[in-house]
């Protein structure tokens, strides 16, 4: 019998417990992400900073790293290894 009432213990915590778990590994904020990257000069920098982008698209030597975030998007611009330029937006919730 205490073994049964220590198991449903063990299971009504973790079902409290995972969905916490689960939004604290969510995106974060536009600001954390630029905030995380602010010394990042290389795409190795970047990576390590803040993980792998959501979005990478293309041009030649030039890449555009994508990352979504909890309130918008930061979009990196990589030139060769390194990178030139950052820029974030947020999305305005309606009130």
């Amino acid at each position: 019998m205490a073994r049964s009432v220590r198991s449903r213990l063990a299971r009504l915590v973790l079902s409290l417990a995972l969905p916490l778990a689960v939004v604290a590994c969510g995106p974060s904020s536009t600001e954390e992400t630029l905030k995380k990257a602010e010394h990042a000069d290389t795409r190795a920098d970047l990576e390590k900073a803040i993980g792998r982008p959501t979005e990478i698209q293309k041009l030649g030597p030039i890449e555009q790293w994508t990352y979504k975030t909890s309130d918008g998007s930061v979009t990196f611009v990589i030139a060769g290894d390194k990178v030139t330029l950052a820029s974030g937006g947020t999305t305005k919730k309606s009130q």
